[in-house]
């Protein structure tokens, strides 16, 4: 049967434990061929054959204590829920026919429930909940059900102090009770989890840790325990909903609504249901509601809520604008180029999203590493409690009271969440700046990368020529510029709009000509105030021979810089030259110098002439490879790599997509066609070069995060292993343990949230 492929929005997952339980589950159900699960996203994607029931799936998700719900856009119509917004929607019933769920959770379609990211009812409604918990930490956390869970177990806790001391006879049962408030919810998820697959998981550790502590009568720790163990929790729950936030909170850049122009009218509509090619007007000051192009109207346009850019961009007529970037001092009318489910914003969420779901490798390793360690620590725990009562004549009490603080500082939380938290803290924070990322895997790689190959044209240069040198012979410059602009306008050759935009720029007149006549492959030819002119390719003037040999050797010397020449002629002799070469940007010298000193080596491989290619590397300093064709690049890449570099391609994409598929990272650059996304692994969007040294430098800080994550988890653990067995520390201050190193972890991967690249 042909594979489809199910995404679902699963609300309630804090670590990469959470993860695990859950692709362990739905792996074991008939016809699932792949799950991936993003923690940092809430999201699922199952790619099944079509046998398997959606049913089961979601009740195997449900089982485990998470709320399911499947999200717009699948390959099954069943459940048309809004993508990745949580709008009031009214949800498309039109297809569920012939579904054996077909309204299942449908009664509150459409509206939008504060109480929803609760998911208070993933308990009652295991069969066929549809809780729409898009996010754990939606609402305030004390909303959550985590939340509230917390607040009484504490509650709880409080109270059976205050009975004990009131009624010392029954201090002991208040404290089970206590217990049993938080530990309830947490043994019903360790029995669901071993019954999937997952019997070492976090809560089971918890749950043996507590029972065994009510046996040896160590009821108040117990209960503490219980209670310090929800607050971890809550805090991973926090910081997964913080790190969340920041990649949706890019949605709430786009309006809402949009001015649509009709038959000469505007009225207001929503802006998802602009559809391509509809004409929008945006006023000064408004947020652009969709990307499209400028067809009337100029205006500096703030870009700086999607790309970073820190000073406005003016744009002008057959400009490209994003949704989300606001227009500042003009009314423009906007041609609609994609729709909101594809516009840039919409597109950045979807890869980050898609990017969590691609799990590191590290992160790989951390849950290979669980999966022995937990077991490990079981087995240790056991040995400490059992050995030295049976071979040493130990008290049992002593020794059990150990194994079980064991059992507790094991908890491999910490541990767990140290990789995942780290790599969508940077994601997030990549993303913020332009910077985009698919998925940890990318972002480690590319801290290890040690060669660049840049595509020269758009790339490393600007990507449209402009106007270099003005040479004239007899008139002044400006008199040359104004009449080759005569000749160009109404052209949209790039050589053209290079002097367009010069005259335009440096305000000489441009009158309007006469007997205006193009000379296919030579240049145009017209007549203005009784002048007759030409503006002719040069071997084209050599022809006429109107050149001296002082003329011909300046052109050729112009020519041996890479640029482009125009020979203007007024009354059959050359009266100027206009040269014009694509420029480097503006920033493309600093970010070759930022790789340099990151230890990184660069080479410049272009499709362009040598000439021109050697040109632009002799400005910018770089080894250049020149007249490549798209295979030459991928062939070229390849060698690198077997010379031992980690490569990284940097391109726009078009040409560039078999070498950007061949290297070991490939980096689309630019606002990035969809070719460059969907070829790369990552993208600038600034289209800036420092940004490639940017991305490598915030890789290295996000493996040293992680480094430094694993050592905290691990070192925490080790002193309080030790402390413990010599009977210095007990029951409390392991989970405290646990809880500190679960909340250390997190802040020190929040950090790089707030990092400046």
């Amino acid at each position: 049967m042909a594979e489809s492929e199910t995404r679902y929005r699963v609300g309630g997952m804090d670590c990469a434990a959470c993860a695990t339980k859950i692709d362990t589950a739905v792996r074991r159900v008939a016809g699932v061929a792949d799950v991936s699960v993003s923690v940092m996203a809430g999201t699922m994607t199952v790619r099944h054959d079509g046998s398997s029931d959606l049913k089961t799936i979601e009740k195997k998700v449900t089982g485990l204590g998470y709320s399911v719900a499947p999200l717009a856009g699948n390959a099954a119509p069943a459940h048309e829920h809004g993508s990745q917004h949580r709008h009031d929607h009214g949800h498309d019933h039109g297809d569920h026919a012939g579904h054996d769920h077909d309204h299942e959770g449908h009664d509150d379609a459409g509206h939008s429930h504060d109480h929803d990211h609760s998911h208070d009812h993933a308990e009652k409604e295991i069969e066929g909940l549809h809780g729409h918990d898009h996010a754990p930490m939606a609402g305030p956390w004390w909303q959550s059900r985590k939340g509230r869970l917390t607040i009484l177990s504490g509650a709880a806790l409080v109270a059976a102090y205050a009975v004990g001391h009131l009624v010392p006879a029954i201090a002991s049962y208040a404290f089970i009770v206590a217990m049993l408030i938080g530990l309830v919810p947490i043994a019903r998820r360790a029995v669901m989890a071993s019954l999937s697959g997952t019997p070492f998981s976090i809560e089971m550790l918890m749950t043996i840790a507590a029972v065994g502590a009510v046996i040896i009568n160590a009821g108040e720790e117990a209960a503490t325990v219980v209670f310090l163990f929800l607050v971890g929790e809550l805090l991973e729950g926090v910081a997964a909903g913080k790190a969340r936030e920041s990649i949706q909170s890019l949605t709430a850049l786009v309006p809402k609504s949009a001015l649509l122009e009709d038959n000469g009218q505007t009225r207001e509509v929503p802006a998802e249901s602009l559809s391509v090619g509809a004409i929008i007007m945006v006023r000064p000051g408004d947020r652009i509601s969709a990307d499209g192009i400028i067809i009337s109207g100029e205006s500096a346009i703030d870009e700086a809520p999607v790309t970073g850019e820190s000073t406005p961009v003016r744009k002008g007529v057959d400009a490209v604008v994003f949704a989300g970037t606001v227009n500042g001092d003009a009314v423009l009318r906007v041609r609609v180029t994609a729709a909101a489910a594809d516009n840039t914003i919409a597109r950045v969420v979807k890869l980050v999203e898609e990017a969590q779901e691609s799990k590191a490798p590290t992160e790989r390793f951390i849950d290979r590493f669980s999966r022995y360690y937990t077991p490990g620590v079981v087995v240790v725990a056991a040995l400490v409690a059992v050995v030295p009562p049976l071979l040493f004549a130990g008290p049992w009490g002593e020794w059990v009271y150990k194994g079980l603080a064991i059992l507790l500082i094991g908890c491999p939380c910490a541990l767990v969440i140290s990789t995942p938290a780290a790599i969508a803290a940077s994601l997030s924070s990549g993303a913020r700046r332009g910077l985009l990322m698919k998925g940890g895997a990318v972002l480690e790689t590319l801290g290890k990368v040690t060669m660049v190959a840049f595509d020269k044209t758009g790339t490393l240069t600007q990507g449209k020529p402009q106007v270099t040198d003005i040479i004239s012979f007899g008139l002044s410059e400006a008199q040359v510029l104004s009449r080759a602009a005569v000749l160009e306008q109404g052209s949209s050759h790039p050589l053209a709009l290079a002097i367009l935009n010069r005259a335009k720029a440096d305000g000489v007149p441009v009158p309007p000509a006469f007997e205006l006549e193009a000379l296919p492959g030579k240049g145009v030819s017209g007549k203005v105030g009784g002048e007759a002119l030409d503006l002719l390719s040069p071997p084209a003037a050599r022809e006429r021979g109107t050149l001296s040999a002082e003329q011909d050797a300046r052109i050729t010397a112009l020519n041996d810089e890479g640029k482009s020449v125009s020979v203007l002629l007024v009354n059959g002799v050359a009266a100027g030259l206009i040269a014009m070469r694509d420029e480097p940007r503006e920033d493309a010298e600093a970010g070759l110098a930022a790789l340099k000193s990151a230890g990184v080596k660069a080479v410049m491989l272009t499709g362009d002439n040598k000439r021109t290619a050697a040109a632009v590397a002799g400005i910018l300093g770089i080894d250049w490879r020149g007249e490549m064709m798209p295979e030459d690049k991928q062939r070229v890449v390849g060698e690198l790599k077997r010379q031992g570099f980690i490569v990284a391609k940097v391109g726009d994409g078009i040409n560039d997509a078999p070498a950007l598929a061949a290297a070991d990272i490939g980096i689309a650059m630019g606002g990035g066609t969809d070719v460059a996304l969907e070829t790369a692994d990552a993208a600038v969007l600034h289209g800036r070069v420092g940004d490639v040294a940017r991305m490598i430098e915030l890789s290295k800080r996000t493996m040293r995060n992680i480094l430094q994550n694993i050592t905290i988890a691990l070192g925490l653990k080790a002193v309080f292993l030790v402390t413990t067995i010599a009977g210095i520390t007990g029951l409390w201050p392991a989970i405290l343990a646990d809880t500190g190193a679960t909340v250390l972890v997190t802040i020190n991967a929040l950090r790089l949230l707030r990092i400046k690249i």
